[in-house]
């Protein structure tokens, strides 16, 4: 397959994404009016037509045992991004003879970044996005045209712009990334293991704090590190994946740097909710656990 002709239709594709994001907004807004009461979110339900619409006002729409949301959350998006970079390195192929070490890290990174997300696809199941979140145009315009287009940034940078790495260079921005990833899964699966069965010994020797709900926290492992060291973890491997474009531009550093203020963003949206939801308990865990996403600094 040409996939080097990707890097011409990046601007038509990316418009037609948008477009489809609309669509699909605008018929989940509309058929959520037939949704029972009990199907709808508690966040988009209040009213405002633009704010119920770009945060969704169904919680998991369905098309018979088809659930759009968790279909939408990982697989266009995420799928469409490797495939992008596939074909910017295909493109860099065409135009050089043969693909850059610059841009055979960008797209191994994220080539193992989507594998592991895919791999793991059951732990979506309880993340803020499908367990509180309706779907709206938030999530469809992410889901489809957010991530495809803008994550893969740093190959479509390397297509016009290309790099060469030294091998000290790339063998420090492996080992940034190698760290990253594995704060990421380590801290993900103990997280996991720890919900799915508190009792596996993988997670039975660690501290836990009783909460008024029944359930517990954990204040040892990984969460007694920091309190979302998948958050640290995802941010080491971002500023890998744009070292290998260099210092000369900062559109490669997009995606770092809009993904700290996400997860910030997104950190104060998890205290608020499990403040709410622990009460006394989440305050002795943030005084167990002070450091939020960086230890030491914030």
């Amino acid at each position: 397959m040409p996939l080097g002709y990707l890097f011409e239709l990046i601007l038509p594709l990316a418009v037609c994404a948008i477009g489809v994001s609309y669509l699909l907004s605008m018929y989940l807004y509309i058929r959520s009016f037939w949704a029972p009461q009990h199907a709808l979110s508690l966040g988009g339900n209040t009213g405002n037509p633009l704010y119920d619409f770009f945060i969704g006002r169904e919680l998991n729409p369905r098309i018979g045992n088809f659930d759009l949301k968790y279909f939408c959350e990982l697989r266009p998006g995420l799928i469409g991004w490797v495939v992008i970079n596939l074909g910017m390195l295909m493109k860099e192929v065409e135009l050089r003879g043969s693909p850059s070490l610059a841009m055979l890290l960008v797209n191994g990174f994220q080539l193992l970044y989507v594998t592991d997300a895919l791999w793991n696809e059951e732990a979506v199941l309880t993340t803020m996005d499908i367990v509180h979140d309706g779907f709206g145009f938030m999530l469809a315009f992410g889901d489809l045209a957010w991530v495809p287009f803008t994550y893969g940034l740093q190959a479509m940078f390397l297509v016009v712009h290309p790099q060469s790495l030294s091998t000290l260079g790339a063998t420090g921005i492996i080992l940034l990334n190698g760290i990253g990833y594995y704060i990421f899964r380590k801290s993900n699966s103990q997280k996991n293991q720890f919900r799915r069965d508190p009792t596996h010994k993988s997670v039975a020797h660690l501290e836990t704090i009783a909460t008024a709900t029944g359930k517990r926290l954990l204040v040892s492992g990984w969460w007694g590190f920091v309190r979302h060291p998948n958050y640290l973890g995802d941010l080491l491997m971002a500023l890998a994946w744009s070292l290998p474009c260099g210092m000369s531009h900062i559109l490669p550093y997009f995606y770092v740097i809009y993904f700290t203020i996400l997860l910030i963003h997104r950190e104060a949206r998890d205290e608020k909710q499990c403040r709410a939801k622990y009460g006394l308990a989440w305050d002795t865990y943030c005084r167990r656990v002070p450091y939020r996403i960086f230890p030491y600094i914030y």
